[in-house]
C-alpha cells in the first residue's frame, strides 16, 4: 500500500483498493474536476491509468480490453456530460455482452435534491437513469466507507455470466471524504470471475439427449456465450459425437480453429451454407440468442427440433422455440452431452462434405468478388497466429465478419452487438493493452474520424496498435443503399483529410497503399512488426458482402 493510503482512507482509496482486488491492472479515463481524487488514488496504485481524449473512447477501450482478454474492462469518467459521452460505447458493450465497469462521479451529495435540478455544474436530475437501459445494474455509493464494497459488488456483477456492463456512481464529495475505520482488507471478497450456474436440470438433459440420439441431420449453431464460456473444446467434441456441422455467429468466431472437421467457415447468409439450417432435422443452439442479423431477420425457419444451451433461459428462447432448454454453462453442458451420447458413424463423410463446402464458398467468392477475396487473403497472410483484429462498421469489416478465418477465441471483435460506427480504433487501443497478441483495428474513413483524437493517446501511451483505414471517400455502405434505391447521393461523399499527414502530425508513423491486395499485405506485415502505434491507409473501395441486409438472399 502506498504512503497516501496508510491510515484513514478516502472513498477514492477504497474504490482503487477494490479494483486492485478484482484483478484490474489497467483502466481508461479522462480527468475532470469532480474525479481528481480518484486519479490521485490511482496514481499511487498498481493500476495503469490510460488517459484518453474523449470519454466515449474510454468505454470503447475498456470494451476492447474485455473482448481481447476476457477480463474486466474499466472506464472512468467525470460527472454529467462526461458520463453521458460514454453511452454509445456502453450500449455496444451491453449488446455484445462484455464485462465493462463504468465508474462516474456525480455532483456532491450535500447539494443533491432527488428529482430537482438545481443548476450545479454538470448536474443531471438522475444521471444513473441514463445508463439503466444499457447496463446490467446501476449502483450508487451513498457512504464513503462503503465505496469499496459497492465497486467490488459491481465488478462481480459485470463478470457473472451472462456478462454485461455495470455502472457505478460516486458523488464527488464521497471520493474525497475520509472513510472512518474502513480498510482494504475489510472489503467484500473479490470477484471470482465469470459465474458458473448450478448443475443443469437432469430432466432437460435427458430430453435433450433423447432428441439428439434420434436426430439424423443435426446442426450446431454456436454463439458468443459459448466463446465467453471457453467452450470450444466441448463444442467441438459434441459436434464430433453428433457428426454435425458447426456454424459460428459473429461473436463466436475463433471458437473452433480453421480446419476443424466440423467447422463451416462461411456464414449462413451464403445459400450453400444456409441450406444446412434448412435441411437440419435438429439444431443445437449453444450460447446464442439467434439474433436478427445472423438469421436474416428470422427468415430462417423454425427448426423441426431445437435444443438450446444458455445461462439465460429467456435469451435462449425469445426468437425460436426450443423443445429442450438446458440452463447452464456452455462448456459444462456441452461436455456432459458429448460424454453421454453414443458413437456414430459418418465422420469422414462429414469432414469431406465440410471441406468441399468451404472450398466452394471460397471459390465462388473469388470468382464473384475478386477484390474482397484478395483482401481477405491478404489480411490473413499478413497476420501472425496470435494477432487480434478489431473491426468497425464498414464494408471491409462486414467481409471479415462473414468470411475471415479466425484462428483462436478472442482474436476477432465485431460490433454486432449494437452496430456502433467508430468503435474499432478506440476498442483496438484497449485490446492492444490486454497484451494477448498484436492488434489491428480496421476502420473506414468515416468511422475512423469519430475518434481521431485518440491518435494522441496512442502516441503518448505508446500503445502498439496498427490502425488500418480503408479510404473509399465516404460512407460506402450508405452510398450503396442510396444507389440501390435510385436515390441521389446525399451526405455520403466526404472531403477527407490527408490521413497520412494527419497521423504523422501526432507523431505516429503512417503509410499509404493503393488497394487491398499484395502490397497491402506487405505493408501491414511491416507495421505489425514495429510494436508501436501506426496508421496504414489503403485507398480502395469494396462492394458489400452477402451478410449485410441489402444482400440477404432470404
Amino acid at each position: 500500500m502506498s504512503s497516501s493510503r496508510v491510515g484513514i482512507l478516502t472513498g477514492a482509496d477504497l474504490v482503487v483498493a477494490a479494483l486492485e482486488r478484482a484483478g484490474v491492472t489497467v483502466a481508461f479515463g479522462l480527468p475532470g474536476v469532480h474525479n481528481l481524487a480518484l486519479w490521485r488514488a490511482l496514481g499511487d496504485s498498481s493500476i495503469r491509468l490510460v488517459g484518453v481524449r474523449h470519454e466515449q473512447a474510454a468505454a470503447y477501450a475498456a470494451d476492447g480490453y474485455a473482448r481481447a482478454s476476457g477480463r474486466l474492462g474499466v472506464a472512468l469518467t467525470t460527472t454529467g456530460p462526461g458520463a453521458a459521452n460514454t453511452l454509445g460505447a456502453v450500449g455496444e458493450a451491453w449488446a455484445s455482452r462484455q464485462p465493462v465497469l463504468v465508474i462516474a462521479t456525480d455532483i456532491p451529495s450535500s447539494v443533491r435534491r432527488p428529482g430537482v435540478w438545481r443548476g450545479v455544474l454538470h448536474e443531471a436530475t438522475d444521471q444513473a437513469a441514463m445508463f439503466r437501459p444499457v447496463v446490467k445494474e446501476a449502483y450508487r455509493v451513498t457512504d464513503a466507507a462503503r465505496a469499496g464494497d459497492v465497486v467490488a459488488a459491481a465488478a462481480r456483477t459485470a463478470l457473472a455470466a451472462p456478462s454485461r456492463p455495470v455502472y457505478v456512481e460516486v458523488p464527488t464529495d464521497l471520493l474525497a471524504a475520509e472513510s472512518g475505520d474502513a480498510r482494504p482488507d475489510a472489503l467484500d471478497e473479490p470477484p471470482a470471475g465469470a459465474h458458473h450456474p448450478t448443475r443443469p436440470d437432469e430432466h432437460q438433459l435427458e430430453r435433450a439427449l433423447e432428441l439428439l440420439e434420434h436426430s439424423r441431420r443435426p446442426l450446431v449453431w454456436a454463439g458468443g456465450g459459448a466463446l465467453q464460456a471457453g467452450a470450444g473444446e466441448a463444442v467441438g467434441r459434441l459436434a464430433e459425437r453428433l457428426v454435425a456441422p458447426v456454424l459460428l455467429t459473429y461473436s463466436a468466431r475463433g471458437l473452433l480453429a480453421p480446419g476443424h472437421p466440423c467447422l463451416v467457415e462461411g456464414t449462413a447468409h451464403v445459400p450453400q451454407v444456409g441450406a444446412l439450417w434448412d435441411e437440419a432435422d435438429l439444431v443445437v443452439g449453444i450460447g446464442t440468442d439467434f439474433d436478427a442479423m445472423t438469421t436474416q431477420g428470422w427468415r430462417q425457419p423454425q427448426p423441426p427440433h431445437l435444443v438450446a444451451i444458455n445461462v439465460d433461459a429467456a435469451d435462449a428462447s425469445k426468437n425460436y422455440r426450443p423443445e429442450a432448454l438446458i440452463e447452464g454453462d456452455a462448456a459444462a453442458v456441452s461436455a456432459v452431452l458429448a460424454e453421454r451420447l453414443g458413437e456414430r458413424g459418418g465422420h469422414d463423410a462429414l469432414a469431406e462434405r465440410v471441406r468441399r463446402l468451404n472450398a466452394e464458398v471460397r471459390r465462388e467468392l473469388a470468382e464473384s468478388e475478386p477484390d474482397a477475396s484478395a483482401f481477405i487473403d491478404a489480411l490473413e497472410a499478413a497476420l501472425p497466429d496470435d494477432a487480434i483484429v478489431v473491426s468497425d462498421m464498414c464494408i471491409p469489416g462486414y467481409w471479415l465478419g462473414g468470411f475471415h478465418r479466425v484462428r483462436a477465441p478472442r482474436k476477432f471483435a465485431y460490433p454486432l452487438g449494437w452496430g456502433t460506427l467508430g468503435c474499432a480504433f478506440p476498442q483496438g487501443l484497449g485490446a492492444a493493452l490486454a497484451d494477448e497478441g498484436p492488434v489491428v483495428s480496421l476502420s473506414g474513413d468515416g468511422g475512423f474520424l469519430y475518434a481521431v483524437g485518440e491518435l494522441a493517446a496512442a502516441r503518448q501511451e505508446r500503445i502498439p496498435l496498427s490502425a488500418v483505414i480503408v479510404d473509399d471517400g465516404g460512407y460506402g455502405m450508405i452510398r450503396f443503399d442510396q444507389d440501390l434505391h435510385g436515390h441521389p447521393r446525399e451526405g455520403v461523399d466526404l472531403d477527407n483529410p490527408d490521413f497520412v499527414a494527419m497521423a504523422r502530425s501526432f507523431g505516429v508513423r503512417a503509410d499509404a497503399v493503393d488497394g487491398l491486395g499484395e502490397h497491402f499485405a506487405m505493408a501491414l506485415k511491416g507495421h505489425l512488426s514495429l510494436r508501436e502505434p501506426t496508421v496504414l491507409v489503403a485507398r480502395a473501395a469494396l462492394g458489400p458482402p452477402p451478410n449485410v441486409s441489402p444482400r440477404w438472399y432470404r
